[in-house]
């Protein structure tokens, strides 16, 4: 399920996306962008869902993207446009969320990212996840990166300084093309950078950016953007002198086929000056690829524009040299992937367009998982950040493989003291940007055990949490107390601060963040429950109310 967001909210900045005439003088420029996004580590195909392809699925084609899938079509695109401007950029989060990346890390990913030889690439808040180190080796390895963050201040990261530009200026069929990055402000709270990294405000870094290429004679600049599509709609209404945002983040699939589709491809906004600014993203996982073909005039406008995110299907072909390079990669992760730990009767929802805005019955799995595996700390209370739930589990054998794409982060579960009050508050937060799904830090949703809640979207930031009941020993629910200390455990991320809970970071009482992994105890969790049943069957049960 893609969930759509409302255009109507958005409407008061769209400009009409009435293609000009076809006809185009000759002082005009024709620029083809292939671009994709949030590939998270899927280094071979996958499922829609973004789960492993298996042999199974292979044959039934419902197989997409992959690597050696995406080398494939943007190769094509660039013999077919020999003679013609094209360039291929990558909105960032090519790290984290497949076993791929939970075995070989960085070292997965940049021999495919160098064969692709992308024009620029800007970064994630994911490429952050193993810390600086892991980022550093990843850019050591690839060859003639062009990475552009603009709002990143690495003065005192002395390390991954010399791999970082504000932007790049590239030149095809003799136009200049400027290229500005941008990064997540909160990418201090989604992932881990360290203390030495500063994000620096979205729309002054990028207007600072601005003036500099334009001073330089660039007037056909895009944002290659890693904030959300919402932001990147705000920026577009809002900034002048920026043609196209290619973006990431928030996983939208934009298009003019799919039913699926939570707006038409490209979105046309209106800038200060009245002048169209196009915003674009490529759903996730590799399965599209965005291709847009732009025409400009003399002054740098946006005149006309036609494209389409492409579905990466069985109809595109796949590189060879990728495929066994692939396969080589997957040779030792055979042993995980089929060491089978359970069964399911149902499907385990961990889609993103669920989990993060309701309850989904994987996060109430792992949610139970966390109280299952902290009983001895007589905990009562589990909370799942919808964000660290990566993809889903289909209905049938579970192995380890899918297991660690679910959870791929290694997190270490946290067992701490909690006063109601500040359980309360969690919760506000979690619900703090749940009322639409274009919102950034949709993540820090929370799925539970040991307590229900209800809220209202429609209610100010701070005041959605309508009633808050603790499961009592008896199975019975009274309502939440504020001033009782409650055995809390959650994901060691979290617990620190992450996705803005800084609840739980300052006003934990006793914490210990040293508990097993998480994924280990989602594993014993489901061989508990199988000793009853050969198949396991989580079901929504009304933990999380939405008014």
């Amino acid at each position: 399920m893609i969930r759509r967001f409302t255009i109507g909210s958005l409407l008061p900045f769209f400009a009409s996306s009435l293609i000009a005439n076809a006809q185009t003088p000759a002082s005009n420029y024709t620029l083809t962008i292939l671009h994709n996004n949030d590939v998270h580590a899927r280094v071979d195909q996958v499922t829609m869902g973004g789960s492993n392809c298996t042999l199974k699925d292979a044959e039934a084609q419902k197989c997409f993207g992959g690597y050696a899938r995406i080398a494939s079509f943007i190769n094509q695109i660039r013999q077919q446009k020999a003679n013609q401007a094209v360039i291929v950029l990558n909105a960032g989060d090519s790290f984290q969320g497949s076993l791929f990346y939970t075995y070989y890390k960085s070292a997965a990913l940049w021999p495919f990212i160098n064969y692709i030889q992308y024009d620029a690439i800007t970064l994630g808040n994911h490429e952050f996840d193993n810390g600086v180190p892991e980022l550093v080796e990843f850019l050591k390895n690839s060859e003639n990166l062009k990475l552009v963050v603009a709002n990143i201040n690495t003065d005192k990261e002395s390390s991954l300084k010399p791999y970082i530009s504000r932007s790049s200026v590239i030149t095809k069929q003799g136009e200049k093309i400027g290229i500005i990055g941008l990064i997540t402000e909160e990418t201090q709270i989604l992932a881990s950078p360290g203390p030495n990294i500063i994000f620096e405000n979205l729309k002054n870094s990028l207007e600072r950016e601005v003036k500099i290429l334009q001073s330089q004679g660039v007037n056909k600049i895009i944002a290659l953007t890693h904030i959300g599509l919402a932001e990147d709609v705000k920026l577009a209404a809002a900034v002048e002198g920026v043609d196209v945002y290619v973006g990431g983040h928030s996983h939208t699939l934009l298009s003019n086929t799919s039913k699926n589709a939570s707006s038409p491809y490209p979105i046309v906004v209106k800038r200060p000056s009245g002048d169209p600014a196009l915003v674009v993203q490529a759903y996730y996982a590799g399965i599209y690829v965005g291709d847009l073909e732009v025409t400009f005039n003399e002054k740098g406008v946006p005149i006309s524009w036609k494209g389409d995110n492409v579905l990466l299907d069985s109809k595109i072909p796949q590189d060879q040299q990728l495929v066994a390079m692939v396969a080589k990669l997957a040779e030792p992760l055979q042993i995980f992937r089929q060491k089978e730990v359970g069964a399911t009767s149902v499907e385990l929802v961990g889609n993103r367009d669920v989990c993060r805005y309701e309850e989904c019955n994987l996060g109430s799995l792992i949610s139970d998982a966390l109280l299952y595996a902290t009983k001895k700390q007589k905990t009562q209370i589990a909370f799942q950040n919808g964000g660290g739930i990566r993809t889903s589990i289909p209905q049938g054998k579970i192995n380890l493989g899918q297991i660690l794409e679910v959870l791929p982060f290694s997190n270490n579960i946290s067992v701490f003291g909690l006063k109601g009050s500040d359980i309360r508050l969690a919760l506000e937060n979690g619900v703090s940007r749940a009322e639409n799904n274009t919102n950034e830090g949709t993540g820090r949703f929370l799925q539970v055990s040991g307590l229900r809640y209800s809220w209202d979207p429609k209610k100010p930031v701070g005041s959605r949490i309508l009633d808050v009941q603790v499961r009592q020993t008896d199975g019975t629910f009274i309502p939440l107390q504020n001033n009782i200390v409650y055995q809390v455990t959650t994901n060691d991320f979290v617990r620190m601060g992450g996705d803005g809970f800084s609840v739980f970071k300052e006003n934990a009482i006793n914490p210990s963040d040293n508990g097993m992994n998480l994924e280990d105890a989602l594993v014993e969790y489901i061989q508990f429950l199988s000793i009853d049943s050969p198949a396991i069957a989580p079901k929504t049960e009304g933990r999380i109310n939405r008014q």
